[in-house]
Formats: C-alpha cells, structure tokens, sequence
C-alpha cells in the first residue's frame, strides 16, 4: 500500500477531522500522560487551523492541518528509502505537485528540520471545494519494499477506522483488554460518561479529562 492506496480509502475531510479527534480521546483515557500517547489533536493549533498529529516515539510520525483550505496530510517513516535524509531531500515527486494554499504547510517549521528541509515521506491533501484527495506523481523505488513510503503503517487507523481495528492496535500497544464497544461511542462522537471512560480506564474519571477534551474540541458530557 502506497500513499495512493490511502488516499483513495480516505473519507471526506469532516469525517477525518472527527475520527482523528476520537483517537485522541481515546488516546487521552488510555494513557493519561501525554508522552506516552501516539495520537493527539488540537483543535486551536493556530487562529484558523487544528491538527491531527500521530507520533510513535522511534522517529515515525504523521501530521494533518485542517484549515479554511482544506486539508493537508504529512507522513514520515524514518526508516523508508523515501527518507529525505537517504536523498538529500523530499524524494521527487511527493512534494512538487502540492497546490500553493498548502505551500505554508510544505515550508511550516514544526514539519521541517533544523535546516528548514521537510521531514517527509508521504504526502496528501484535499481542497475544500474538491471531491477526492490528491498526491504527487511519484516513482517508486526500483526494488521497491512492501511499503516503500510507510504509507500504510503510518495511517492504518485512518484506513480501516473501525473500533475493531483500534482495539487490535491498542490492546496490542498497552497490553490491556479494551472495549470495543467504549470505542465505538467515542468513534460515534457521543458525549463522554463516568461509565464509558471506566470502561477503558477504570482509574479516572470524565472530569480528569477536562483539560485534555478542551484541547481536543470534544464534547465532556
């Protein structure tokens, strides 16, 4: 699966925006402290942007800005032979085709290095206005691995977006049971309860979460 296999399995960007912000939730019951957690969102990241962020702790990280233009979807797997650091830049093809209302977030330096190169090895976006999401005209390397990008690892919870897939994934990561069917209310974006938070982590409440749902934009209750 490459990047043009994401996107093809994509939702519309409101549906994306909502899923991301469910996984934060999720990630916020699970794992209370935010250095441990692999999915995050912050709803006022700047005046008229948020972002959807996933980062796994070993240098394989995606961001995704939702603004006034659309979305833009940036994903990097440090060990891909797409790296920027194998190439000595973006490999050809997966930034040239990125319109300019997104150009700010190919330059954006929370995405770049300490150089101002894009740490990057696959890449997405959508316009408000279009109908499908776009990505570069890319040519793959020649013997090409199974996921030459590391497209499908870095956005499997946004392909498959069933609670099933997310309690594999999370009871494989923290090796705890995890109800599938808390995560289905929270993926339905219903106000949280006592009960259903309990039902994932037993040892906090709605209310610990309050300064965690207010950064993500999530209903409390």
């Amino acid at each position: 699966m490459t990047v043009q296999d994401v996107a093809r399995h994509l939702p519309e960007i409101s549906v994306l925006r909502e899923h991301c912000r469910s996984l934060s939730v999720l990630e916020a019951i699970l794992s209370p402290e935010w250095e441990g957690r692999y999915y995050s969102f912050n709803e006022r990241w700047s005046e008229t942007e948020s972002m959807a962020s996933m980062r796994n702790g070993s240098g394989d990280e995606f961001s995704i800005v939702f603004s006034p233009a659309g979305a833009y979807v940036r994903g990097f797997a440090h060990e891909s032979p797409m790296s920027p650091y194998a190439e000595d830049g973006p490999w050809p093809g997966v930034l040239d085709e990125v319109p300019d209302v997104f150009r700010s977030c190919v330059e954006e330096p929370a995405f770049c290095d300490e150089d101002g190169m894009p740490v990057v090895t696959a890449c997405m976006w959508r316009e408000t206005d279009h109908v499908a999401w776009k990505t570069g005209t890319i040519d793959y390397p020649d013997e090409q691995p199974d996921d030459a990008d590391g497209a499908r690892y870095l956005f499997q919870l946004l392909v498959d977006r069933s609670p099933e897939a997310f309690q594999r994934w999370a009871q494989d990561y923290y090796e705890v049971p995890v109800a599938v069917e808390a995560v289905a209310h929270v993926f339905a974006s219903h106000p949280l309860s006592d009960s259903v938070v309990n039902a994932l982590n037993p040892e906090i409440t709605v209310a610990d979460l309050a300064e965690d749902l207010a950064e993500i934009g999530y209903p409390p209750s």
